[in-house]
C-alpha cells in the first residue's frame, strides 16, 4: 500500500502488516483468511488466530490475512481503482487460491460482499470461473449459511483445526493435477463437515415456505458437522500475531474448554459446540507460559462458553496467579456461572485485576428462567452478588433478554426488582457497588429448541426497552440496550434462506456497510433494499410450523431434531433438563460414547498447581536511556502504538522492568516526545527503569532481539535515577525533508525568502483544539541541498515548515520522505 494512502487513512497500522508472529515465508498455496470487520475486531477473534497458526506451520501454504477496510480506505481504493489486498504481501485477494471468510455475525454479511467487490471477485459462485479463488466460509453462522449460499463455493460446518488442513491439501493436489472446479468441489464434499451449496436445490411453496431441499449429488444428502474429539491433542498455536495497535481483546487468550451442556434453550452455541471437551490444567499452563514469552502480553484470558464450569478452575487460577501476579500479568475471567464461586475461587479472585463481574440471569423471573432452562434461583444469585462485592468487585453487569417465548409483563417487572436487589447486596457486603443492566432482544436461532418460535415486533421491542429504561432509572440503575433495528435485521438473516442473497446485493449497492455498528447502520437504506427486492421481513420473524422444512434442515449439528422438539415441549411446561456433566445423559444425540464424548478433567486438590511466588526486589532500580531508530513501515505507528510496541517487546525480552504502583500498574518507561506519523527517525529516545544490576548492554541486546524490523536500539546508557526527564532537557530537533524533483531549482531562493521573513504565523486546529505559534521564531537553522530541505526547529512539524517555504498547502506534500536526524539537548542526553 502506498505511503500517500497509508497517511490518508485513520490508523494506518490496520493495513500495514509486519506484526510479530505474522507469516513471512511463501508457499505454493496462497490461503487468505478474511474477517468481515475492522482489524481491531478481527484480530481479537481466537478462531482465526488458531487457524492462522496451524497454517503457518505448513511449509507449502502461504497464509495471509485481510480485514474489512474502514470507509476511509474503501473510498481511497475505489478512487484509485486499486484492489483490496493482503496484509502480508499486499497481494490482491483475487490472486488467492482459497479465500476463507469467518462468519461470526449476521450483520457482517454486506462487508463480505464489499470485500469481494473491492477485490474484483464476482458475488455469485456460479459466475466465478477457474481463475478466481475458491471462496469458503466457516464459523457459527455457517450452521445456517443459506442467505450466503449463492456467494460461497463451500462452507465448513463445525470445528476447523483438522478440516482446514484437509481442504488445503485437496486444493493443492487439484492445482497440481490441473483439476477443474466442478471436480474439485466433488472431492472437497467428501471431507466431513464440508457443505457445497450448489449440490442442493431448494424449492418453495407459493406461500414462500420451503417445499423441499433436494440433494443433487449422491451421498451428499446431509452434511454432518465436523468435530475435534479431544482438545488436549488439538493444535493450539502459542506464537499468535501480535498487533501494533490496541485491539478489542488485547491479551493472551486460552480456550480452556469447548462446548456447553447447560442446555439454555435460546443459546445456539450451547447446541452447536457440544459435547464439552476440557483441556487439562497442565496443557493450559504450558500454553500460557509459551504464549506470554512469545507475545509480551500482560494479561491472560481463560475462555470458554462457561468458564465457571471448568472442572479445575480454582486450582488452575491459583497456579496462574502464583506464577504471574508478581510479574504484573493479570488473569481475566469472563462471566462466571452463579453457583461456581467457591471460597477458594473467591480468594484467588481477590488477586485478579477486577473491572466488572458479569452475571447472566437472562430473565427477570424464576418462571421464565425455568422455561429457558436457565437454572438460576434468585437466592443463589443474590448470595453470589454478595460474595462478588465482598471479593472486591465494584461493578456487577447483569445480562437479560426481552422477547423470550412466554414472556409476560410480570417477567419484565422482575428484571427491575432483581436488578435492584443485586445492587442492594453491595451495601450488605459493606462495599457499596454499582450494577449495570444490559438488555438484548431474543432472536430465534437455528439448531435450538426455540428455532420454531416467532420474534416479537420492533414496536414491541421498543415499548419494552422504554419501559425498562424508565423503571430502572427510578431505581438509579443504568441500562444499555441494542438498537432494535439491528436485532430485527439479525432476526431476518439468522433464520433466512437463499432468496435473501438478492436483498444483500441490493443493500450493498445502496451503500450498506458495517451494519453491526450502530453508527454505520442505515435503516433507510435497508428499508429501500427490502422495498426494491419485494422481500417481506415479517415472513422471517414468523412462527415456523413443526413439520415445515427449515432452511438448515440438511445441516446436521449433531443434536437431533427429535431432541430439540422434546426440549421445546419441556420449555412449555417449565420442566428443567439437567446438565449431563452432573446427571444422566439427556439423549441429545451428539455423543457416540467412544471417540465423541464428554472429556472432563478429574477434580484435583486446590494446591496442585501452586508454586512459591518470586521474591520482591527491594533494591533501588536502574534507569537506562535508550536511543533507537524508527524506519520503514514503523513510521506509520503513532505514539500510543509505539508505547504498546515497547511494552510487548519488553515482555518478550524478559527484561525485569519496574512498574508503577496502584490498581493498574504500568511499566516505568517514558518517551521524549511524540513523533508525527509518517516521519522516519534516527533519534528517538526512551527512559526505562529496570531491576538493580541490569546493565544497559544487556537491555540493548535483549530488546533488539524482541523488536520488529524497523525499530532498533542504537545506544543505551545508564543515567542517574533522578536525572531530568527527556522532555525537560530536549531543546531542538534536526529534520530532513526530501521534496519532489520539481522543487530543486527554486528551493534555495525560497529558503532565502523565508529566512528574510520577520514572522511566519501558523494556526493549526485538531479535534476542537487550536494551536498558534510563529514558525520563524521557532526556526534555528534552514538550508537547501538540491531537493533536500534540512532544518533545526524547537517546535512544530517539519512538513509545516516545508509547506511554508514552498507556499503550498501541507496536504500537497503528504507522502514526501521526512527524517528526524538528531535531538539537541540542553545538556548531554545522558546527564
Amino acid at each position: 500500500m502506498s505511503d500517500s494512502t497509508l497517511l490518508s487513512v485513520e490508523k494506518p497500522a490496520r493495513y500495514m502488516g509486519g506484526e510479530m508472529g505474522s507469516a513471512t515465508a511463501g508457499g505454493e498455496l496462497r490461503l487468505v483468511l478474511a474477517f468481515p470487520d475492522v482489524y481491531e475486531v478481527g484480530m481479537s477473534h481466537l478462531g482465526l488466530q488458531i487457524l492462522y497458526g496451524i497454517l503457518k506451520e505448513i511449509p507449502w501454504v502461504a497464509p495471509e490475512r485481510a480485514y474489512a477496510p474502514w470507509p476511509d480506505l474503501e473510498e481511497r481504493l475505489r478512487s484509485e481503482g486499486r484492489s483490496l489486498a493482503t496484509l502480508e504481501t499486499d497481494t490482491p485477494l483475487a490472486q488467492a487460491d482459497i479465500l476463507g471468510f469467518t462468519l461470526q455475525y449476521e450483520l457482517s454479511y454486506t462487508n463480505i460482499l464489499n470485500m469481494l467487490d473491492l477485490s474484483g471477485i464476482p458475488f455469485r459462485a456460479a459466475e466465478r470461473g477457474e481463475g478466481y479463488p475458491l471462496v469458503i466460509g466457516g464459523g457459527p453462522c455457517a450452521f445456517n449459511p443459506e442467505p450466503l449460499a449463492d456467494f460461497f463455493d463451500l462452507f465448513l460446518i463445525g470445528d476447523g483445526e483438522e478440516a482446514i488442513v484437509e481442504i488445503a491439501e485437496a486444493v493443492r493436489d487439484a492445482k497440481r493435477e490441473g483439476l477443474g472446479k466442478d471436480l474439485l468441489l466433488e472431492r472437497l464434499s467428501r471431507i466431513e463437515g464440508v457443505y457445497v451449496p450448489s449440490f442442493f436445490e431448494v424449492r418453495y411453496h407459493e406461500d414462500g415456505r420451503i417445499e423441499e431441499i433436494k440433494p443433487l449429488k449422491e451421498g451428499h444428502a446431509k452434511v454432518r458437522r465436523r468435530f475435534v474429539a479431544d482438545l488436549e491433542t488439538a493444535p493450539y498455536p502459542t506464537t499468535p500475531v501480535v498487533p501494533f495497535l490496541k485491539t478489542v481483546h488485547d491479551r493472551v487468550a486460552v480456550e480452556i474448554s469447548r462446548g456447553c451442556t447447560r442446555g439454555c434453550r435460546f443459546c445456539q452455541a450451547g447446541y452447536i459446540y457440544r459435547p464439552v471437551r476440557e483441556r487439562s490444567p497442565e496443557r493450559i499452563l504450558q500454553i500460557v507460559e509459551e504464549a506470554l514469552e512469545n507475545t509480551g502480553y500482560d494479561e491472560i484470558s481463560l475462555l470458554s462458553l462457561s468458564t465457571g464450569d471448568y472442572g479445575c478452575l480454582s486450582p488452575l487460577l491459583k497456579g496462574l496467579m502464583d506464577r504471574y501476579a508478581a510479574r504484573r500479568k493479570a488473569v481475566s475471567l469472563p462471566s462466571l456461572r452463579v453457583g461456581s464461586l467457591t471460597p477458594e475461587l473467591v480468594e484467588e479472585i481477590r488477586r485478579v485485576r477486577k473491572t466488572g463481574f458479569t452475571v447472566a440471569p437472562e430473565a427477570g423471573s424464576e418462571r421464565l428462567r425455568r422455561v429457558i432452562n436457565k437454572g438460576i434461583t434468585e437466592p443463589d444469585l443474590l448470595e453470589n452478588a454478595r460474595a462478588v462485592f465482598g471479593a472486591g468487585w465494584r461493578v456487577i453487569k447483569l445480562y437479560y433478554m426481552i422477547g423470550l417465548p412466554t414472556e409476560t409483563e410480570e417477567d419484565l417487572a422482575g428484571i427491575v426488582s432483581l436488578s435492584r436487589e443485586v445492587k442492594r447486596q453491595g451495601k450488605l457486603a459493606g462495599s457499596g457497588g454499582d450494577v449495570n443492566v444490559s438488555v438484548s432482544s431474543f432472536v430465534p436461532k437455528p439448531h435450538t429448541p426455540f428455532q420454531w418460535e416467532p420474534m416479537i415486533s420492533q414496536e414491541e421491542i421498543i415499548r419494552k426497552q422504554r419501559w425498562l429504561k424508565d423503571e430502572l432509572k427510578k431505581k438509579k440503575l443504568v441500562m444499555k440496550w441494542q438498537d432494535s433495528s439491528l436485532s430485527m435485521m439479525e432476526g431476518v438473516f439468522s433464520r433466512g434462506d437463499r432468496r435473501l442473497s438478492t436483498l444483500l446485493i441490493k443493500a450493498h449497492e445502496l451503500g450498506c456497510r458495517f451494519d453491526g455498528w450502530w453508527e454505520h447502520f442505515d435503516r433507510e437504506k435497508w428499508a429501500e433494499a427490502f422495498r426494491l427486492t419485494g422481500i417481506d421481513a415479517s415472513f422471517y420473524y414468523r412462527r415456523r410450523e413443526l413439520d415445515e422444512p427449515l432452511p438448515w434442515e440438511h445441516l446436521d449439528c449433531g443434536v437431533t431434531k427429535e431432541y430439540l422438539l422434546k426440549e421445546r415441549e419441556r420449555a412449555l411446561v417449565e420442566a428443567p433438563t439437567r446438565d449431563c456433566r452432573e446427571d444422566v445423559c439427556s439423549g441429545c444425540g451428539v455423543c457416540d460414547f467412544e471417540e465423541l464424548k464428554l472429556r472432563l478433567n478429574p477434580a484435583v486438590p486446590f494446591e496442585t498447581y501452586a508454586c512459591p511466588p518470586p521474591e520482591e526486589d527491594a533494591a533501588e532500580p536502574t534507569r537506562i536511556r535508550v536511543r533507537f531508530d524508527k524506519l520503514g513501515r514503523m513510521r506509520y505507528l503513532g505514539h500510543l502504538e509505539m508505547l504498546t510496541l515497547f511494552t510487548r517487546a519488553v515482555g518478550r525480552a524478559g527484561i525485569p522492568i519496574r512498574f508503577s504502583q496502584g490498581f493498574h500498574p504500568h511499566p516505568k518507561f517514558s518517551f521524549a516526545t511524540a513523533l508525527s506519523v509518517g516521519v522516519e527517525s534516527h533519534a528517538e529516545y526512551l527512559d526505562i527503569e529496570v531491576a538493580a544490576g541490569y546493565t544497559a548492554e544487556m537491555l540493548k541486546e535483549r530488546l533488539n532481539r524482541a523488536l520488529p524490523e524497523g525499530v532498533k536500539v542504537l545506544e543505551a546508557a545508564e543515567i542517574p535515577l533522578r536525572a531530568p526527564s527527556l522532555s525537560s532537557v530536549m531543546e531542538k530537533v534536526r529534520y530532513r525533508v526530501t521534496l519532489p524533483d520539481a522543487c530543486a531549482a527554486e528551493l534555495p531562493a525560497r529558503v532565502s525568502a523565508f529566512l528574510a521573513l520577520e514572522s511566519a504565523p501558523i494556526r493549526r486546529e485538531k479535534k476542537g483544539k487550536v494551536v498558534e505559534f510563529d514558525m520563524r521564531q521557532e526556526l534555528c537553522e534552514l538550508r537547501a541541498d538540491g531537493k533536500v530541505l534540512e532544518m533545526v526547529i524547537t517546535r512544530g512539524k517539519p512538513l509545516e515548515y516545508a509547506a511554508a517555504v514552498l507556499e503550498v498547502p501541507v496536504d500537497s506534500l503528504r507522502g514526501v520522505p521526512q527524517e528526524k536526524l538528531e535531538v539537541i539537548f540542553s545538556g548531554a542526553p545522558d546527564e
